[in-house]
């Protein structure tokens, strides 16, 4: 019996893993480590509930983290097996394993020499020699078409127009001479927007669909996204204050720059120094140059026009070393600070903030989806005071929601994925998303589609041939 679990991805925005078998193969779509509470993260140092010595083969849609931060953990607990991924999502994967493990080294050794940290100090999960294993075993696949990975696994990837690299997943499962056509979504991007390609939905006839949900119960303010971030540059300057950008450094951080630089080159805002607290963000942006094929065509053609590269602002600093990245701490005067991670769930934006927020003439822009049980959500909601090293913050500084600048596809854009597809899955299955959000989708999906449609449990294992 061909079936699929849920490994994570399930109630929750992160952790993405699920493992498909057949004919006595095993393979793991997406391996993912869980961000936000405490209760999610502690999932992280507990062991897979399969040996992972027993997993044949793993692909990945995209880079990111909560899709490829667990695999250090994976292959040091055993994994031995290829991992397919296209080029530009291999080379995005080694830039944030190293990151990662880096700023986990860094983290560890702050809270055991910090003497006000009351909380329990954890080992990180992984560290830098760690991350080396899991590159040696990393496969190139075509960035979109076919490709086998072996007699009972068959994938077509296509276009998720999410970041760099990132795919929507057809699989077709052959076991006994009867294939099953499951589609995984993977995180779907926005459309009509800067850089990146529009997602593609793949013309599959889905026996079982996994989409997914993280904005499927709202959707993105309206306005239009440089006008925005004109007003807020603007008045934050004219005020005398500083930005604060927490945005991860593939994706979010490029959109930004791109903004900006437009809006410099059109005088709309002052050329304000703008510090990219974070060397990944610096390669990644290379990457997006060297990828071209990832790119609209309103990018491209701003790439080849003679203005220089669209995503360097005027007055660029890039901070690499920790004492650099501690002297933005001295900058008195306006200034924009874009530093991960997205969420504030970790990495040098936390020192930015503590710097930051007891300023009221400063802001601070969240840009993307915040998860429950992070600081970037306790700021959505409006907390007057935030626990960073062991202090209490006061939230002094602006607030300012920008969701137009989300790389995930809200409620409306979802459907207009799913619609896309040429006839109804047997059975569709809501992952990365919050219960909320995911019940929502799941009751538009009904209403829109009639279509047979549930949110995915958390290790629940599903017979893909029922």
């Amino acid at each position: 019996m061909a079936k699929l679990t849920f490994l994570g991805a399930a109630g929750t925005v992160t952790g993405s893993k699920y493992l498909v078998e057949a004919a006595g193969k095993r393979l793991l779509v997406d391996c993912g480590i869980f961000q936000g509470s405490q209760e999610l993260t502690q999932r992280n140092f507990k062991p897979l509930s399969i040996d992972p010595r027993t997993i044949d083969y793993l692909v990945l849609t995209h880079a990111h983290l909560d899709h490829t931060g667990w695999l250090p953990v994976l292959v040091k607990d055993g994994y031995r097996g290829p991992i397919f991924a296209n080029p530009a999502t291999i080379d995005l994967t080694g830039l944030l394993l190293k990151d990662s493990a880096h700023l986990q080294e860094e983290e560890a050794l702050h809270t055991k020499l910090d003497k006000h940290n009351n909380h329990e100090a954890h080992e990180p999960l992984y560290v830098t020699d760690d991350v080396e294993p899991v590159l040696k075993l990393l496969k190139p696949v075509p960035r979109t078409g076919a490709f086998d990975i072996s007699a009972e696994f068959h994938v077509t990837a296509f276009d998720a127009g999410h970041i760099l690299g990132s795919t929507s997943l057809e699989l077709v499962v052959t076991e006994n001479g009867r294939k099953t056509v499951v589609v995984f979504s993977g995180d779907i991007g926005r459309y009509d927007q800067p850089i990146l390609n529009d997602p593609v939905t793949p013309p599959s006839h889905a026996d079982v669909l996994l989409c997914e949900s993280t904005y499927g119960d709202r959707e993105h303010a309206t306005g239009d996204p440089a006008e925005l971030l004109a007003a807020i540059v603007n008045r934050v300057s004219k005020r005398g204050g500083s930005i604060v950008i927490p945005a991860f450094a593939i994706g979010r951080t490029q959109t930004f720059m791109y903004y900006l630089r437009q809006l410099e080159d059109q005088q709309r805002i002052p050329r304000l120094p703008v510090y990219v607290d974070s060397p990944m963000a610096l390669s990644a942006t290379d990457l997006y140059l060297k990828y071209k094929e990832d790119h609209d065509l309103e990018y491209s053609r701003e790439d080849s026009g003679g203005k220089g590269d669209p995503l360097d602002v005027h007055e660029f600093h890039l901070t690499r070393s920790v004492e650099e990245s501690k002297a933005i701490n001295n900058v008195k005067t306006p200034c924009i600070i874009v530093s991960a991670s997205g969420m504030a769930a970790g990495g040098r934006v936390v020192h930015h903030l503590a710097r930051r927020l007891p300023d009221a003439r400063n802001a601070v822009i969240l840009a993307g989806f915040q998860a429950q049980g992070t600081r970037g959500r306790a700021l959505q909601e409006g907390a007057k005071t935030l626990s960073l090293f062991g202090q209490q913050v006061p939230v002094s500084a602006e607030i300012v929601e920008l969701g137009q600048f989300s790389a995930h596809a809200g409620k409306s854009e979802l459907l207009r994925w799913l619609s896309g597809l040429p006839a109804p899955p047997k059975q569709t299955y809501l992952t990365h998303g919050e219960p909320q959000a995911a019940q929502a989708l799941e009751a538009a999906i009904q209403q829109k589609f009639q279509w047979k449609a549930a949110v995915a449990r958390y290790l629940d294992t599903i017979d893909l041939t029922g």
